[in-house]
């Protein structure tokens, strides 16, 4: 899924916008808003916390990437069945970070045992959707834990809680900043043999990102933050034949 584009390149957004006229008005819109939250949040969890408040408010769905129901449906079937191919069970505790309106959320919580599912996003907006998901799918008695946070370092959070930590399309959403607090906190929450997923948007050119919403990162980049921080990370090229855009890395903890 790397690329060599910088989608920040102006003459790369030029040629994109003659190429694809319909997309200029959406595209002008978003670096409108963009320009009005830089100067009216702090920090990246306030930006995109009113990005996903905008979002939420025309589509629920939408805001987390899926255009149409059945695409909601299909991105959240693929994350569940590739963890599931990958020995999830459902005596596993699962953390799933950035879980959005439950889009995997949903099929995790209905297959874990009662209490395994905790989720955890920065939107207190998309959370509310999230609420009515559950009750959508009638799975009150099932007891997930749903959670607003404004940072990763996961502090209220017991050690060793989590056989499994999962975020889907966060860190193509986050700075560098902010993925290195994840990743000197996440490891103290994790059982010795449990591992995180994560995807990200990978280039195998120039690092960039275009306004503060979306990032693209080499994968080495992310390979040698990990390993700082004591994990070992493994590109995980089965997720790559995907129907889907984004890249996928598997974090173990290291032996001592």
């Amino acid at each position: 899924m790397g690329t060599l584009t910088n989608r920040s390149n102006p003459v790369y957004q030029l040629r994109y916008a003659l190429r694809n006229p319909k997309k200029v008005p959406p595209y002008m819109r978003r670096m409108a808003r963009d320009l009005w939250l830089r100067a009216t949040t702090k920090g990246h969890v306030g930006y995109y916390r009113a990005v996903m408040k905008s979002d939420v408010a025309r589509d629920p769905e939408g805001a987390v990437g899926s255009h149409t129901h059945k695409r909601w449906l299909e991105l959240g079937k693929l994350q569940f069945e590739y963890l599931l191919r990958h020995g999830l069970k459902p005596d596993h505790r699962v953390l799933e970070i950035g879980c959005g309106n439950l889009r995997a959320g949903w099929r995790f919580i209905d297959y874990l045992d009662a209490g395994n599912y905790y989720g955890l996003d920065i939107s207190p907006d998309i959370l509310l959707s999230a609420n009515k998901t559950v009750v959508r799918h009638g799975l009150q008695g099932k007891e997930p834990t749903l959670r607003l946070v404004d940072n990763l370092t996961f502090d209220f959070l017991p050690d060793q809680r989590f056989d499994v930590v999962h975020a889907h399309s966060v860190f193509s959403h986050t700075p560098i900043t902010v993925i290195d607090e994840c990743l000197a906190h996440v490891g103290r929450i994790m059982r010795p043999d449990g591992h995180f997923d994560f995807t990200f948007d990978r280039t195998v050119g120039t690092e960039h990102h275009v306004l503060r919403e979306d990032f693209y990162y080499r994968t080495e980049t992310l390979v040698e933050l990990a390993a700082r921080h004591g994990f070992t990370a493994t590109f995980m090229k089965d997720w790559e034949k995907g129907p889907h855009k984004q890249s996928k890395l598997r974090l173990t903890a290291r032996l001592p």
